[in-house]
C-alpha cells in the first residue's frame, strides 16, 4: 500500500532547524506490523518517525518508532504530525483526541502551534550519591552530588528521563557521552535516556542537551517530553512558574529548537511550531 508520508521539522519556523520526524499517514488502514514499522524508521534515519491512523475527524491512533524500537510517546513527532495533517487539510483546528501507547492525550491544533497534553508529572526519585557520581563522569564532568541545590532525579510525563543539572552553557557544550555507560545506567534506572540542563537566566528557562542511547539515540536536538519533565523539575524547585517556559536545545548539533512548555489546569502542556521539509508517498 501506498500511504501520504512527510519530513517536518519540530519546534522550528525554519526548515532544517529543529527537530526531524517522519509521519506516515495512514488514513483508516490498521497499523503495519512493528518490524516494518521499525525498519522504515531505521531507512529514514530520523530519531522517530509517526504513524498516524484516523479512527474519526478529530480522534487520531499515533504509534511512534525509533529505528530500533517502538516509544510509548514521542513530543517532536507528534508535533510534527499534526502540523503536517493540518498543512494538508487532514484535520483542522482544535483539540484532538489522541491514542498512544503512553496513554490518551489531548493534541490542540493552531494555526501555527500544536500543542500536547504530557501524561500526569511525577518525580520518581533522586539519583542517590553514587549514582549522581556515575552520571556526571559519563560525560567526562567532574563527579558531584548536584549542582545549585539541584539534584539529579528521574522525572516522568508519559516517559522516564534523568534530568542532570550542569553549572554553565560552557559546561553543557563541554559535556562527551560515554554511550556504553549511560545506556547501562538508562536500563539500571529505567529511563528513556538523560536530559541535561543549565538555567539560563535570559530569554529561556535553559539550555538543554538530551541523550538516549538505550534507544538508538546518541544525541536529539528537541524532545518535547523530556522538556515537559524539566519544566515540572524546575517548578518544584522554584525556578520556574506555571506561566509559559521555554526551552533552547540542538545548539550543539547546530538544530537550534525552542521547546515550549506550560501548566494548564494542572497538566504539563508541550507546543511549538513545526516547518515542512518534504511531502510524498510511501510504500508499505
Amino acid at each position: 500500500m501506498n500511504y501520504l508520508s512527510a519530513i517536518v521539522d519540530a519546534f522550528t519556523e525554519e526548515a532544517f532547524s529543529g527537530n526531524p520526524a517522519g509521519v506516515v499517514f495512514l488514513g483508516g488502514d490498521p497499523f503495519p506490523e512493528e518490524e516494518r514499522c521499525i525498519k522504515l524508521a531505521a531507512e529514514l534515519r530520523f530519531s522517530e518517525t509517526a504513524f498516524v491512523r484516523q479512527l474519526t475527524q478529530t480522534e487520531y491512533a499515533v504509534r511512534y518508532f525509533t529505528p530500533v524500537c517502538e516509544a510509548a510517546l514521542c513530543g517532536h513527532a507528534t508535533v510534527a504530525s499534526f502540523s503536517f495533517l493540518r498543512e494538508r487539510k487532514l484535520c483542522g483546528l482544535g483539540d484532538m483526541l489522541v491514542h498512544t501507547a503512553s496513554g490518551d492525550i489531548r493534541v490542540t491544533v493552531e494555526r501555527d502551534c500544536v500543542w500536547l497534553d504530557m501524561a500526569e508529572a511525577n518525580t520518581v526519585c533522586e539519583a542517590d550519591e553514587a549514582t549522581a557520581d556515575e552520571l556526571y563522569s559519563a560525560y567526562g564532568l567532574p563527579a558531584r552530588r548536584g549542582v545549585r541545590g539541584m539534584l539529579p532525579k528521574v522525572v516522568s510525563v508519559g516517559l522516564s528521563d534523568v534530568m542532570l543539572p550542569v553549572e554553565s552553557a560552557e559546561e553543557l557544550a563541554a559535556a562527551v557521552q560515554d554511550e556504553a555507560a549511560v545506556s547501562e545506567i538508562s536500563r539500571r534506572l529505567s529511563v528513556t535516556g538523560v536530559h541535561m540542563f543549565c538555567l539560563d537566566g535570559g530569554e529561556f528557562a535553559a539550555r538543554c542537551r538530551n541523550f538516549a542511547p538505550l534507544c538508538g539515540i546518541p544525541e536529539e536536538c528537541a524532545t518535547g517530553t523530556s522538556n515537559g519533565a524539566l519544566f515540572h523539575y524546575l517548578l518544584e524547585y522554584g525556578f520556574i512558574g506555571p506561566s509559559p517556559a521555554r526551552f533552547m536545545q540542538g545548539e550543539s548539533m547546530g538544530r537550534p529548537s525552542v521547546i515550549t512548555a506550560k501548566l494548564e489546569n494542572g497538566i504539563v502542556r508541550v507546543g511549538g511550531p513545526a516547518a515542512l521539509v518534504m511531502s510524498g508517498t510511501v510504500r508499505l
